[in-house]
């Protein structure tokens, strides 16, 4: 009987263990560059709801808060690592402004792999491409063409797949709420529909390859267009 217990209690012991363990690989060198590099992006000063901004470095341009072009900037933020890590996602001024988000939702699934992006099938796979250091994109489109989507970059994390099932990927966004590091479940919470458990949601997700060069250095961005501001809403 003693043999039995011991027997049963090794076997719940590793179980346990085995549900502890990362569900999406290990963070590689190339995760960990891109961490650094959004972990660098100042989203907690910049690209501030309420506030008209300069959607490259998300800084203040001008000096009082609000007005009808000070919304939330998340599709803004994304476009600018997008453009850091040397990838397009749609952007002014190839789009108005307002509800960005929703059009950029749109162009992914419409164009995206002309510009090198790919859908991927689920949370996990979103996950596990973020731990090896690639641009992972979730986005929601709102259902009523009227009002503001959302969208967010998936950072690296080490979370078991209880945590995935239940808060989704790790993310880093601008928005009502800027995050440098939240979960899919808290920073879309804002939009009903879009992340439920087990990844069931409105949810999508988009990969693009990252190109790291050797050394320490971040990627070659695409060249900015001289005199392009971002000016208006950009959720």
């Amino acid at each position: 009987m003693r043999a039995l217990l011991l027997g049963i209690a090794a076997i719940a012991s590793m179980a346990m263990a085995a549900r502890a363990q990362p569900c999406c690989g290990p963070v590689t060198p190339a995760g960990e560059r891109l961490e650094h590099l959004l972990d660098g992006s100042d989203v907690m000063q910049r690209w501030l709801a309420g506030w008209h901004i300069d959607w490259r470095t998300g800084e203040k341009d001008r000096a009082e808060p609000g007005g009808k072009a000070a919304k939330t900037h998340c599709s803004a933020f994304v476009a600018a690592m997008a453009e850091r890590l040397g990838a397009y996602v749609l952007r002014p001024p190839e789009h108005k402004q307002e509800l960005l988000a929703n059009a950029q939702m749109r162009w992914l699934r419409d164009h995206g792999a002309e510009y090198g992006w790919r859908m991927l099938p689920s949370p996990f796979e979103a996950q596990t491409a973020a731990n090896r250091g690639e641009l992972i994109l979730e986005a929601f489109e709102n259902p009523d063409p009227r009002r503001p989507g959302h969208i967010a970059i998936i950072r690296p994390s080490l979370k078991t797949r209880a945590e995935l099932n239940r808060d989704g990927p790790q993310e880093i966004q601008a928005g009502e709420q800027n995050a440098i590091d939240i979960t899919t479940a808290s920073g879309f919470r804002h939009h009903p529909g879009a992340w439920e458990p087990g990844g069931a949601g409105e949810l999508r997700y988009y990969s693009h390859a990252v190109t790291w060069p050797s050394g320490r250095a971040t990627p070659s961005v695409i060249p900015a267009q001289a005199g392009i501001q971002y000016t208006g809403e950009t959720s």
